[in-house]
C-alpha cells in the first residue's frame, strides 16, 4: 500500500509500505476513506515530537471501512463504516476505567502516528478497535465525521470542559485555526456572553465570525483593550490558547482576569515563561490536557442533530494520493487560507 512517511524534522513521502496486518486480537484493519491534517502533524514534522521515529506512517483522524477484525474484536464486523478515535483505550487500566483515555497505560492514549504506525495511508491497523472506533451512521458524510476524530473532542474538552465555561462568561480564543474554530464553535453550545477570537490572520478571524466569534481582533492590535472593552476593564472569564506557541500562551495570561481560567491546547514544542509573580495573587487556573475523546458520542450525536458544523471547516479536498501537495497547502495557511484540508479515497 502507499503512505505518509515521516523521514525526521521536515521530511515526508507518499511512500509504498507492506499493508498492515491483524498483530493483536482486538485489532481491526481499515481501509481509510477519508483522512485529514492536524497541527500536530505539522509540530511533528517541526521536530517538536521527538517520540515520533523516521519511517512511522502519519495521521491520526480517518473515516474508514472494516475490512477484517482479530479474534478478539466483539462489536466489530468487516464492512462497518467507522471512526477512527486519535485516542486509543485499552479499557482495563486504572486511567481507562476513569474515562481519561488518553493517560492509558496498557498500550493506547495517542498511539496512531505517534508510536505506531497511523491513518495517512491506505489501510491503517487500529489497535484496541471495540474502544477506538466508532459506528457512523449513515446520514454523516465521511468529510463531516472526521473531524470528530481530533479537533472536535478537543477543543471541547480541553479547551471548553477544562476551561469551565459557563453561561454568561467572555471567553477569548487565542489561535482561529482548526482547533480554535473548533473551541468557539463548542463554547457557544454553553451561551457565553462574548467569545473574542484573537490571529494574526485576517482571514482567520474572517472564519471565527462565521463560527461564533463576536469579538474579533488582530494580535498585533491590542487584544486586551479589546477583551477589557467587552468585559468593564475586568478580562476575560476564559483564555484558550489554541496555537502551541510560546506568545500565545502567556497572552493569554495577560488576557485573563482574575479568578479566571486559561485552558492550553496547542502543543508546544518549546518553554512558555509563566509569570508567577503577577498570576500568584490573581487566583488564575492554568489547565493543560491531552484530549481523552470522551465526550465523542456525545459530539456525534449532536452532529447528527444538527448542532455542530463540522463540512463548513473544511476549505481544500484532495485525493488521498495528493497528500504531499495537501501537507504544504495547509502549512501554508496565510497563503492559501487553508483550514482543514481533507483526503479521500478516489
Amino acid at each position: 500500500m502507499k503512505a505518509l512517511v515521516y523521514g525526521g524534522p521536515g521530511e515526508k513521502s507518499w511512500s509504498e509500505i507492506p499493508d498492515p496486518t491483524v498483530a493483536g486480537p482486538r485489532d481491526a484493519i481499515v481501509r481509510v476513506d477519508a483522512v485529514t491534517i492536524c497541527g500536530t502533524d505539522l509540530h511533528i514534522l517541526g521536530g517538536d515530537v521527538p517520540e515520533v521515529r523516521p519511517g512511522r506512517v502519519l495521521g491520526h483522524e480517518a473515516v474508514g471501512t472494516v475490512v477484517a477484525v482479530g479474534d478478539g474484536v466483539a462489536n466489530l464486523t468487516v464492512g462497518d463504516r467507522v471512526l477512527a478515535s486519535c485516542i486509543s483505550a485499552c479499557g482495563v487500566c486504572r486511567y481507562c476505567r476513569e474515562g481519561v483515555y488518553g493517560q492509558c497505560l496498557g498500550g493506547g492514549g495517542w498511539i496512531l502516528g505517534h508510536t505506531v504506525d497511523g491513518v495517512q495511508a491506505e489501510y491503517a491497523r487500529v489497535p484496541f478497535a471495540d474502544l477506538s472506533t466508532y459506528r457512523l451512521p449513515e446520514t454523516v458524510s465521511d468529510e463531516a465525521a472526521v473531524l470528530l476524530a481530533d479537533i472536535l473532542p478537543t477543543s471541547y474538552e480541553v479547551g471548553v470542559l477544562n476551561g469551565g465555561v459557563r453561561p454568561g462568561d467572555t471567553v477569548v480564543v487565542v489561535g482561529a485555526g482548526p482547533i480554535g474554530l473548533a473551541a468557539i464553535q463548542t463554547a457557544r453550545l454553553f451561551s457565553p456572553t462574548h467569545v473574542v477570537a484573537v490571529d494574526k490572520a485576517q482571514s482567520r478571524l474572517d472564519a471565527a465570525k462565521r463560527f461564533g466569534a463576536d469579538v474579533t481582533v488582530l494580535v498585533d492590535d491590542d487584544p486586551l483593550d479589546a477583551v477589557r472593552s467587552v468585559t468593564d476593564g475586568l478580562g476575560a472569564d476564559v483564555a484558550i490558547e489554541a496555537v502551541g506557541l510560546p506568545g500565545s500562551f502567556e497572552l493569554c495570561t495577560t488576557l485573563v482576569r482574575a479568578g479566571g481560567r486559561v485552558a492550553n491546547i496547542g502543543v508546544h514544542g518549546a518553554p512558555a515563561t509563566l509569570h508567577l509573580e503577577r498570576l500568584w495573587i490573581r487566583d488564575v487556573t492554568i489547565t493543560t490536557g491531552l484530549v481523552d475523546t470522551r465526550t465523542t458520542p456525545k459530539l456525534l450525536d449532536m452532529l447528527v442533530a444538527g448542532q455542530l458544523d463540522t463540512v463548513h471547516m473544511v476549505t481544500h479536498r484532495y485525493a488521498l494520493d495528493q497528500i504531499v501537495e495537501a501537507y504544504d497547502v495547509f502549512a501554508r495557511p496565510a497563503e492559501t487560507g487553508a483550514l482543514k484540508v481533507v483526503l479521500t479515497r478516489r
